[in-house]
């Protein structure tokens, strides 16, 4: 490798500069499944703590269908965005092809954003759920498994 990690990790490394755009989209996402829980909360009335309820109509459940997609699907997010994170920037690291990096850069953002619209917003029959984490699993555990090779 003839490349220094300093050459790598600069604004001048388009593949770290791709990386940090969509890892920033992705990132924004998950901070809008906790505005959309808020927002589901306060249109079903139902909050998970009493000192939340702020009129008579309000209550406390666990169990409101909408509030539950929603944190199903924030929680999806966590499992999902998180190891993408941090398999994307070790795969930064491999100098990998411009173009094959761009692609599953945007192939998971694109999987992640899919996947919070059919589970959460517009609730759509599965295969499309199933479908959808697909397309953002398979380039993560791709770049997991090429920095595997990698660094063996």
């Amino acid at each position: 490798m003839s490349t220094q990690v300093s050459d790598m990790l600069t604004l001048r490394n388009d593949v770290f500069k791709s990386y940090l755009f969509w890892s920033a989209i992705l990132v924004l996402k998950m901070m809008a499944m906790s505005v959309l829980t808020a927002v589901q909360r306060f249109s079903t009335h139902t909050f998970a703590n009493p000192e939340d309820c702020l009129t008579r109509k309000d209550k406390v459940k666990y169990d409101e269908a909408k509030v539950e997609r929603v944190r199903r699907a924030h929680l999806n997010d966590l499992e999902n965005i998180l190891p993408f994170l941090i398999i994307g920037f070790l795969y930064v690291l491999t100098d990998p092809s411009k173009f094959l990096a761009n692609n599953l850069f945007r192939a998971a953002a694109f999987g992640r954003v899919i996947h919070t619209l059919v589970y959460a917003i517009v609730v759509i029959p599965q295969p499309a759920r199933v479908l959808s984490f697909a397309v953002a699993y398979l380039p993560t555990a791709y770049m997991a498994f090429h920095v595997l090779s990698y660094a063996s």
